[in-house]
């Protein structure tokens, strides 16, 4: 992928673009998505070292000296690797609509 070079003429251009309706919209469909994610990340990951270090329910076998934290361990990397992909999927949509932006130049349609 290539960057494409934009022009921005001065600050009136930054404020137009800012209020024009296509640019709220990237910002409201980005804020629905990266909120919830993000929350849903730091609980899944701050709850691996709260659960072992104040309570014993991850000290349970899971097969054989495998317990449940090292399971939880595991499943913290699939985690990250899953929520990369959903996002890059996701970005697809951010930078249409981010696209969709430039191409209007901030005019209020």
């Amino acid at each position: 992928m290539e960057a494409k070079e934009t022009k921005v003429n001065s600050e009136s251009d930054y404020t137009s673009i800012a209020q024009s309706a296509s640019f709220q919209t990237l910002l409201s469909v980005k804020k629905r998505f990266i909120i919830p994610v993000t929350i849903f990340f730091f609980c899944f990951y701050f709850a691996l070292p709260v659960l072992t270090s104040y309570s014993t329910v991850l000290n349970h076998k899971f097969i054989g000296s495998i317990t449940w934290a090292w399971v939880f361990a595991f499943l913290q990397f699939i985690m990250t690797w899953v929520l990369c992909m959903i996002y890059s999927k996701k970005a697809e949509k951010f930078d249409e609509l981010a696209t969709k932006v430039i191409q209007e130049g901030g005019m209020n349609q």
